[in-house]
C-alpha cells in the first residue's frame, strides 16, 4: 500500500511551549518529529520564536489545526490558511492536518462540534476541503474525531468519513484514541472501524489517552497515560497497513519528559515488533 511519505522517522511528539526550553536544552534523540498547533505558534516572538526557528531547522514540523471550522457554514477563514502556507513555508513544515469537525457559528465555539453525516454534508465539507488545498498548494489530512452525539445522522461515522476523504481527494489523520473512545461510547467494533479506514491515504496517526467517565462513558482529554486496549489498536492497524508515523499526543496533565519517551518508546516497540514479524514472514 501506498502511505504518504512525509516524515523521515516515526515517532513523534506534540510540542507544547511549557516543554519548549526543556527540549532545546536536552534534545530528545528518540523523538523523530514534532506537530504544533499553527494557531499558538504563528505569532511567537522573541526568546521562544528564536528556540522555535531553531527546532524547525533540525526536526521535521507538521502543523495541526485546531480552528479551521471545516464543517461550520461561516465563511471558510481564507486568509487564516494564507497565514499557515506563509508559516509551513517558513518552517519548512511537511503537512497541515485538520479535524473533521467544527468550532464556529457566527463567533468561536471553543469545542470541537460533530459534523452531521449526511450527503450534504459531505458535499459542504469536502468543498471546503478541496479550497484549503487549493490554497496550500498540497493535500492536507483529515482527523477522524471523537463525538458524543451525532445529530441529523443518516449514515455511520465510517461511511461519512470516507466519503469526505475521497469526495475532497485529501490524506488521513488517524486517530486510534478516537477510533477506541467512539467504539465505547457508541458501541460499535474498534477493529471493523480501523479495517475501513482508506489504508492508501494514511499520511500519519495519533495516539492519547482518555479520561474513563464511566465503563460506557469515555472523554478524550489527552490528559492520562494511554491504556492497553489503545496501544494494541495500534498495534492492530500496523498489521493491517504497515507501519506509518504515529505521534504522542498530550495537552493536559503533562508529565516529565522522561515519562513521555516512555510512551513514545513503546510506541517504537509496537513499530519495531511488527517490522521484525514481516520480516519473518518474508524470509
Amino acid at each position: 500500500m501506498g502511505i504518504t511519505n512525509y516524515l523521515v522517522r516515526d515517532a513523534g511528539l506534540g510540542l507544547r511551549r511549557s516543554i519548549l526550553n526543556q527540549i532545546v536544552e536536552s534534545p530528545l534523540d528518540d523523538v523523530g518529529f514534532y506537530e504544533v498547533a499553527p494557531e499558538n505558534w504563528i505569532t511567537i516572538g522573541g526568546k521562544s520564536g528564536r528556540q522555535f526557528r531553531a527546532m524547525t531547522e533540525r526536526h521535521d514540523f507538521i502543523c495541526h489545526g485546531l480552528s479551521l471550522s471545516l464543517g461550520s457554514t461561516d465563511p471558510l477563514d481564507e486568509a487564516f490558511v494564507r497565514e499557515v502556507k506563509k508559516f509551513m513555508a517558513e518552517h519548512s513544515v511537511k503537512l497541515y492536518s485538520e479535524h473533521l469537525s467544527y468550532c464556529s457559528n457566527e463567533g468561536h465555539l471553543y469545542d470541537l462540534m460533530p459534523i452531521p453525516f449526511t450527503e450534504d454534508a459531505i458535499k459542504h465539507v469536502a468543498a471546503r476541503i478541496k479550497r484549503v488545498q487549493d490554497i496550500l498548494e498540497q493535500r492536507i489530512a483529515i482527523e477522524n474525531v471523537s463525538y458524543y452525539a451525532a445529530p441529523g445522522q443518516e449514515m455511520a461515522e465510517i461511511d461519512f468519513f470516507n466519503a469526505v476523504v475521497n469526495e475532497a481527494d485529501c490524506n488521513v489523520l488517524l486517530d486510534i484514541n478516537n477510533i477506541y473512545v467512539n467504539s465505547i461510547n457508541h458501541g460499535y467494533d474498534a477493529e471493523a472501524f480501523l479495517k475501513a479506514m482508506p489504508a492508501h491515504r494514511i499520511a500519519y496517526a495519533h495516539i492519547a489517552g482518555h479520561y474513563a467517565e464511566a465503563e460506557d462513558f469515555l472523554v478524550d482529554t489527552h490528559g492520562a497515560d494511554i491504556i492497553d486496549p489503545v496501544w494494541k489498536l495500534l498495534g492492530k492497524a500496523y498489521e493491517l497497513f504497515g507501519v506509518f508515523p504515529t505521534l504522542l499526543e498530550r495537552d493536559f496533565n503533562i508529565p516529565p519528559l522522561a515519562e513521555l519517551l516512555k510512551e513514545i518508546n513503546t510506541i517504537k516497540t509496537i513499530q519495531n515488533d511488527w517490522q521484525h514479524q514481516h520480516q519473518r514472514k518474508s524470509a
